[in-house]
């Protein structure tokens, strides 16, 4: 593939808050680091609690209104289903050797990529950014974030 046709910048938002909402946009973000192609993390809505410092620890898989799960919403909604179902995700991410998300954030960072918070969502949530991790690198408007991705491509997960 000639170089000018390689993907060098890609720009992955997280709006979801769950474990299965917010993987997805850090293995990408991870794998573009590791192949030299930018990458810039922009987390709005309840993807934000991936970032925030007293949540980041402890999102959960999402049992209630998930068809990938393959349980009836009734079984998902009992008490203790959320964490059984985070548990054993927990445990195959981890014989997969995959970090949990304060590691993976770390890094990605470490490895040069970019971590932004949304401006409107920590507003709506009256959030400042000492709640958030170390590695954010700032928080953006939406326009800011378009700039930043200009000649890129934006990945909604």
């Amino acid at each position: 593939m000639a170089d000018e046709e390689k993907i060098k910048k890609v720009s992955i938002i997280i709006s979801k808050g769950s474990l299965e909402g917010i993987y997805p946009g850090l293995i990408m973000a991870n794998g573009a680091r590791m192949m030299g192609i930018e990458a810039n993390l922009f987390f709005t809505f309840f993807g934000l609690n991936t970032i925030t410092k007293s949540k980041m620890d402890s999102i959960k898989v999402a049992t209630v209104g998930n068809p990938a799960m393959g349980i009836p919403s009734l079984i998902g909604i009992l008490p203790g289903m959320s964490s059984l179902a985070t548990l054993m995700m927990k445990k195959q991410m981890e014989e997969l050797d995959i970090p949990p998300i304060p590691e993976f954030i770390e890094m990605i960072s470490d490895a040069g990529g970019k971590i932004y918070a949304c401006l409107a969502t920590v507003e709506m949530f009256k959030l400042k950014k000492e709640d958030f991790c170390d590695q954010l690198s700032s928080i953006l408007t939406v326009g800011d974030f378009y700039n930043l991705s200009a000649g890129g491509q934006i990945i909604f997960t």
